[in-house]
């Protein structure tokens, strides 16, 4: 091999993992490996950013939509820090993504250098540490060693994050180091045993509900998936911002298990005689803080299988616990035995006509989200990818949106299960990158839209709407922190404090970038507006006025207010 330096070197162990495009913002700590880029642009892209939290987002959304790791760079300090954002979103929906950083010079280490950290420390790996692994190299010689690892451990087991840290003098060091070949993740079926006992479970059940969800899935284990359900015709809810693990439109399908549950399904989990929690981490938000499915020891019967040993067990004392990646595990349960005839076909088709109840709204006036989320998919193509941040506005999207299963167009929904405010963009401009043939819908409130909104320059620049699909981005404008006001209302009603917003005119915001604009105040608005963001073109920024009052598709600011004032509160 001839020598390079190490920056060059690095992107060349990129390009060997199949990466074709990383995103970041340039650092002076890592000059050399952007001039790598420089060296091999026919192969590979740098997209730079405005934020280096929006460029997380970016890399964490090309990897939920890949199965393969997002890379995304960033310098020292304040640019790690920034970026940490999309670390936290990456572990906690399971996703992988490689973040590299630059760092100080060896000979400055422990002086508390110009934007020193120590990232080893920042980042901590652990069961509530940031990423699974931090890794710093010291040696320009075992570089593509180190980018090998990174890439196994974020795609092993339960995926997620990895920081690569890069002291600056290292990278501009000749090396001769080969890169090592592209990394694959190795699969762990489930025990056989452990699927006899599940068996044995499932054939004593009346009421039994599979919920499905993380990190991890392809198209070939959601099919097995439904085969699974159908051969013993279970009913079948996804986790918490996963609801296009299984195919909405199917007859065994029993809504989402998340923030903003039909009330009708959260009372399903909790009759329920026995759940299978198939590659969900059975968090906060899908067991409803713990109560629809009690911990540590659930009153249901549970068996709870996930790729990360580390996580069985963890939270809840199941009757079975199975540790198998998702490409196994669904083709393992398919292959169970089922009987010809199962006592809960009633429980099963209730629990899908409750869903579709639950796809009714009262009309609201004169701007009604529901029907506005309908629109979109009417005349949006089926395999759009729908993208959203935090906040109350989301509940329109995850409830009334359906989204086919990932085996259809591979994933649809992608939507941070760690709550992060200002996802929903950059994971829209990310997608449309990645999938310039594929429509992507962002949906954004203005709170949520502001903490990422610059990254509009990011789409514009770098063509995120050039092939054949249509980016857009609709924002929700309450002028509040939705969310906040709402909790507000329901623990100290009337007393608003601090969640009030002053917005900008988003139109003439979204101008300036380049996109196309239009503001929608009436229903009856809405679909020309996204009829024409459907037509070929820039980007679109759709704004839709409503009013602060209409909190949630549930419920209402003012209805929130008079039932805790009732309550005493």
């Amino acid at each position: 091999m001839t020598t390079r330096p190490a920056g060059h070197v690095l992107v060349e162990a990129l390009i060997a993992q199949g990466v074709t495009t990383a995103f970041g913002v340039p650092g002076e700590s890592y000059l050399a490996v952007l001039d790598g880029f420089h060296q091999h642009r026919e192969l590979i892209r740098f997209i730079a950013c405005r934020q280096e939290g929006g460029a997380a987002f970016m890399a964490e959304a090309q990897g939920k939509l890949s199965g393969r790791p997002g890379v995304c760079f960033v310098t020292r300090g304040p640019g790690a820090t920034n970026a940490s954002i999309g670390i936290h979103t990456a572990f906690q929906d399971s996703t992988p993504l490689v973040l590299f950083v630059g760092q100080v010079a060896s000979d400055q280490r422990d002086r508390e250098a110009f934007q020193e950290l120590d990232y080893r420390q920042m980042f901590g790996p652990g069961t509530l540490g940031l990423a699974k692994w931090v890794g710093e190299v010291q040696h320009a010689d075992r570089l593509p060693e180190y980018v090998a690892r990174a890439f196994h451990t974020a795609m092993q087991g339960r995926p997620g994050p990895v920081v690569v840290v890069l002291p600056e003098d290292m990278l501009t060091t000749p090396t001769n180091a080969a890169v090592l070949p592209r990394a694959e993740p190795a699969q762990a079926w489930p025990a056989p045993g452990a699927l006899r006992d599940l068996r044995a479970m499932l054939m004593a059940a009346k009421q039994p509900l599979l919920i499905a969800g993380g990190g991890g899935w392809d198209a070939e284990a959601a099919r097995a998936l439904q085969r699974f359900a159908e051969n013993w015709q279970l009913p079948v809810g996804c986790g918490f911002r996963f609801q296009d693990t299984f195919d909405n439109r199917h007859p065994l399908y029993a809504g989402d298990v998340g923030i903003g549950i039909n009330p009708k399904l959260a009372q399903r989990v909790k009759d329920a005689d026995l759940i299978i929690a198939l590659g969900v981490r059975l968090g906060e938000m899908t067991t409803g803080g713990y109560t629809l499915i009690e911990a540590p020891r659930p009153r249901q019967k549970l068996v709870h299988i996930h790729a990360g040993p580390e996580e069985l067990g963890r939270v809840y004392a199941a009757d079975l616990l199975l540790q198998s990646s998702m490409a196994c595990a669904a083709k393992a349960l398919e292959a169970l035995a089922a009987p010809t005839h199962v006592p809960w076909h009633d429980w099963a088709a209730a629990a899908n006509a409750d869903y579709h109840t639950n796809q009714v709204a009262g009309g609201v006036a004169p701007l009604d989200m529901a029907v506005v989320m309908k629109t979109v998919q009417r005349l949006a193509p089926e395999d759009t990818i729908y993208t959203n941040g935090a906040g109350n506005f989301s509940g329109w999207l995850h409830r009334f949106v359906q989204y086919p299963g990932l085996q259809h167009h591979g994933r649809t929904q992608l939507a941070c299960t760690s709550g992060a405010m200002g996802y929903g963009l950059p994971a829209a401009v990310g997608a449309a990158l990645l999938h310039p043939e594929r429509t992507v819908v962002n949906v954004a409130g203005d709170g949520d839209f502001l903490m990422t909104g610059q990254e509009l320059a990011t789409a514009s620049g770098y063509g995120a709407n050039r092939g054949a699909g249509r980016l857009v981005s609709i924002v929700v404008d309450n002028g509040t922190y939705g969310t906040i006001r709402m909790h507000q209302e329901r623990e100290y009603p009337g007393r608003v404090s601090g969640s009030d917003l002053f917005n900008p005119d988003f139109v003439a915001l979204a101008l300036a970038y380049g996109w196309r604009a239009a503001r929608v105040e009436r229903t009856e608005d809405f679909e020309a507006a996204f009829a024409q963001a459907m037509a070929a073109g820039a980007p679109m920024l759709i704004h839709l006025k409503l009013d602060a009052d209409v909190s949630t598709s549930r419920s209402t600011l003012g209805a929130i207010r008079d039932a805790a004032q009732k309550a005493g509160r």
